[in-house]
């Protein structure tokens, strides 16, 4: 992949995330061991490996929700350093969807969806409403709007937390294993929807073990292992051709 020219200043060109040897400890665990990636925007990776692989961590790190000790990490132009503004700004601008929904009980469906949009963009609660709806169609559960979180399936509050990322208009959405919490027969609904999201053009970076999803969307997959990036491959040379055993041993034991 060339490198994206810089542009002007206000243009959106360049890379959507640049992570340049990036180094984590918990205490004596080395967690992150030199990482380096960039990501263009638009594009679609996809982030596998075994658990305790370092792929979370990464991800989080995209919007500072985790520190690191060593490297640097650009998104959307900004480098995250300790600066809060700098750091909010990022925020903004970076939707995430975790494991677990993380919605708020007390608050109906629309009002989680609203809650950001009018008080970080200061948008009118009238125009968020709509924006709101317009996602909740999108994901295909505008029906479920007054009602609150306990009272939705899985899969339904899954697709719920990406309308509410997605009424931010994010630049880059981040997906920590968004099915991994849910029922089997929930999991096709959530990725069916991030399927169509792909679509969009929106630049994503996604931590899962659905082989059949990274196969459909991703431009590039990803696979990481104790704390390092092990390779970097398109989808049909990742699953046919792995240039590394340790990869060819993974794939052996996720897909049969």
């Amino acid at each position: 992949m060339t490198n994206p020219s810089s542009g002007t200043d206000g243009e959106k060109t360049g890379w959507a995330v640049e992570i340049s040897a990036l180094n984590k400890w918990y205490g004596d665990f080395h967690v992150l061991r030199d990482i380096n990636l960039t990501v263009a925007r638009g594009e679609r990776i996809v982030i596998c490996g075994p658990s305790g692989g370092g792929k979370s961590t990464m991800l989080r790190c995209i919007n500072r929700l985790e520190d690191w000790q060593r490297g640097r990490v650009v998104v959307d132009g900004k480098d995250l350093t300790d600066d809060p503004k700098q750091i909010l700004a990022v925020r903004r601008d970076v939707g995430m969807v975790f494991q677990q929904f993380n919605l708020f009980p007390h608050l109906t469906v629309l009002e989680n969806c609203t809650l950001a949009p009018i008080w970080v963009r200061h948008m009118p609660k009238k125009d968020a409403e709509e924006l709101a709806m317009r996602f909740l169609r999108r994901v295909r559960i505008p029906e479920q709007a007054q009602k609150y979180p306990v009272r939705l399936s899985g899969g339904q509050q899954q697709r719920v937390a990406i309308a509410r990322a997605l009424c931010m208009s994010p630049n880059i959405m981040l997906f920590d294993e968004p099915t991994s919490a849910l029922d089997p027969e929930m999991v096709k609904e959530v990725l069916d929807t991030m399927v169509e999201l792909a679509g969009d053009g929106i630049t994503m970076l996604v931590v899962t073990h659905e082989m059949g999803f990274a196969r459909q969307v991703a431009d590039r997959i990803i696979f990481m292992a104790e704390g390092q990036i092990v390779e970097i491959n398109e989808p049909k040379a990742f699953f046919e051709h792995p240039q590394h055993e340790r990869t060819r041993l993974f794939l052996q034991q996720i897909l049969h």
